[in-house]
């Protein structure tokens, strides 16, 4: 057997060795493979470009739009993509069309089965052009390769390299978990360059498109030390005198804005020397990733603190902000940089610009980050959209709902004319608020099928690569739906949980399905308190709930240690998640328990005596569950103590 290469290409390279891989071993006897580069083959299986098959391309930009072609059986056949990142797809859908599943990131979440290939014949325009994901919370360098990997084969597109120091840094300290795991060797210096071109070359051997920069661009612009954040946090390390008449005027006074934080403190941009470091600080950073595809450019991570000083106060922050993308803009087209500039709805630029436009607009694309949101709605086509909200410079109110989180949204879009795109939060705080995942599952099918609505071109999730934890269900639905965002949600969720449960799915979802409505993802996102004055999660009714939760622990418990014993690896993981996610949320509904009643010391008592309990199981889940990601979810909440009327 041969596989062909239609095209030269070290992508469409990689996807010839990926399929031979898996052909050997889906069929075992098969033989040996050979791969070969013939331009005119026309037996074996042969990879290639639409064109190089006479196939039309219905999409609008090869680059960005994904079209998979599949014409293939056991003998071989035509695997075709729009680009060569396509045809690494052609090679993952016909596999998972055979039967193959990705359960979970890294070769132990592979199921593929010994079976020769059926006859397969696939078409499909991915219907949105951005689909991605980006580092977040507490991986290792290991689990971020193994996450490009399984971000490969879920036919993402699309990477964010951000906060890579940042985030790994909190990994190897083993933020949150302390007591259970000593920190490990880490240099943040080796993690920016070298972890980062790793990073990269993975990326681009699998042709993903690759997005940085963001709040970065702050603090190196005035040469602060990312890596000492925490420092200045703490007081042990200042800021330059030089810097200090570009940041922030408050209060009279120019300086980091209250805890010192370098990444939330803003700058003076009226000062055009402040527009001018930002704009030479992106130049810098885009020559030194020359795998770029987008460059995100962001104020500071903080919000309401902007400068004070009288010419700041003239405009808005948004009009500051395009203002500062247009010098940066000239300054790329000045040093011949073709890379695409990401700007976006956050925080106070929620707030369109009332004065200022983008010179040259196709030249960006607009992201909205609906950080300020409800995750209890998605926008649908009939939905009633508010006034939006009025703007209060440093006095905003946030959005209470995605309906005016939305509305914002909408004057953005009488200024910009496009592309749009989202960048979410689901893998972030949010999928710790629905331990059983059942709401919080749909609730990303919900929001990723609205895109449609929103004239969105598709969506980057800030969240753990770690989002596995009783399952990969939610990341499965996220990737599957925008590909596909006519996918059955009932059938996929049937197919997936029988695929990875076989005949105990309905066991699983049942057990599932009753965690999800005792701790009610509602409640848990802070939206049901019956007496706000007493803080977001007081709701006495919800006591009767917590409590139902360890029988309902018990009886899982009980089911899996009387299962007979996995044979299939996949299986036997899954299975291994299920049973700590029992003890999981025995332990979190103890905590819950006491916060609804109003109990807060005790609450934080038994939350702060959970998570040291629940850590130790950080070597055995950690790649598939981000306990200190979860910790940093749950702690601000059972901290927030208002006092309680007796």
């Amino acid at each position: 057997m041969v596989i062909y290469k239609m095209h030269c290409d070290h992508t469409i390279d990689f996807a010839a060795e990926e399929l031979k891989k898996y052909l050997r071993m889906m069929t075992p006897d098969i033989g040996d493979i050979a791969i070969e580069s013939k331009a005119d083959a026309a037996d074996g299986f042969r990879l290639g470009l639409l064109s190089d098959f006479g196939i039309p391309f219905e999409g609008k930009d090869p680059k960005l739009d994904d079209i998979v072609h599949i014409e293939a059986d056991a003998e071989g056949g035509i695997l075709a993509g729009s680009n060569p990142r396509s045809v690494l797809f052609a090679v993952y859908r016909l596999l998972k069309l055979n039967g193959c599943r990705f359960f979970f990131s890294g070769p132990e979440g592979e199921y593929i089965p010994m079976q020769p290939l059926a006859p397969t014949s696939y078409h499909k325009l991915a219907d949105h052009r951005l689909r991605g994901h980006t580092i977040e919370g507490c991986p290792s360098m290991e689990e971020v390769l193994h996450y490009i990997d399984f971000h490969a084969k879920e036919e993402l597109n699309t990477f964010g390299l951000y906060g890579i120091d940042i985030y790994h840094r909190r990994n190897y300290a083993h933020w949150h978990n302390e007591a259970n795991r000593p920190a490990e060797a880490y240099d943040g210096d080796l993690a920016e360059t070298q972890w980062r071109a790793l990073y990269e070359s993975e990326l681009k051997k699998r042709g993903m498109l690759i997005c940085s920069g963001e709040h970065d661009i702050v603090p190196l612009a005035m040469g602060f030390d990312l890596a000492a954040r925490h420092l200045y946090i703490s007081g042990e390390k200042t800021i330059d005198e030089a810097s200090l008449p570009y940041l922030a005027m408050h209060d009279g006074k120019r300086g980091l804005y209250e805890t010192n934080d370098i990444l939330w403190s803003q700058l003076c941009y009226s000062n055009p020397k402040v527009r001018t470091l930002l704009a030479e600080q992106a130049v810098k950073m885009v020559r030194e990733r020359p795998s770029l595809d987008y460059f995100g450019v962001v104020f500071a991570d903080g919000s309401k603190n902007h400068c004070e000083c009288e010419e700041c106060q003239k405009k808005r922050p948004s009009d500051w902000y395009i203002m500062l993308l247009n010098e940066i803009d000239a300054k790329f087209t000045e040093n011949n940089i073709s890379t695409k500039i990401l700007f976006s709805f956050y925080v106070d630029t929620m707030f369109a610009p009332t004065t200022e436009k983008l010179n040259d607009p196709d030249r960006f694309l607009f992201q909205f980050c609906p950080i300020a949101r409800s995750y209890l709605e998605s926008i649908t086509e009939d939905m009633v959209i508010p006034e939006p909200l009025p703007f209060r410079y440093n006095d905003w109110d946030r959005p209470k709902n995605t309906r005016e989180a939305y509305s914002l949204f909408c004057e953005w879009k009488k200024m910009f004319p496009g592309p749009y795109s989202v960048f979410e939060y689901h893998f972030w705080k949010h999928q710790y608020r629905d331990p059983g995942s059942m709401d919080f599952a749909r609730r990303v099918y919900e929001d990723t099928v609205s895109h449609r609505f929103m004239e969105t071109c598709g969506c980057m999730q800030d969240g753990s690569v770690k989002s596995f934890f009783p399952n990969g269900f939610a990341e499965y639905i996220y990737a599957e739906t925008l590909i596909n965002r006519e996918l059955d949600y009932q059938k996929a969720l049937e197919d997936y949980y029988t695929a990875l449960y076989g005949d105990d799915r309905d066991t699983v979802l049942t057990y599932l399905t009753a965690i999800t409505e005792a701790f009610s993802f509602a409640y848990m996102e802070g939206e049901l308190s019956t007496k706000p004055q007493h803080g977001t999660h007081y709701n006495p009714e919800r006591e009767a709930h917590f409590q139902k939760v360890p029988q309902l622990c018990r009886q899982m418990r009980d089911y899996i240690e009387k299962r007979s014993p996995e044979k299939r690896r996949t299986r036997g993981v899954a299975w291994q998640l299920l049973l700590r996610h029992t003890q999981y949320c025995e332990g979190l509904a103890a905590v819950m328990a006491e916060k609804c009643v109003g109990n807060d010391p005790i609450a934080l008592e038994k939350l702060m005596a959970f998570l040291q309990d629940f850590g130790k199981y950080d070597y055995e889940i950690g790649r598939y569950f981000d306990i200190s990601l979860m910790a940093y979810s749950h702690i601000p909440v059972i901290k927030q103590m208002p006092a309680i009327e007796q």
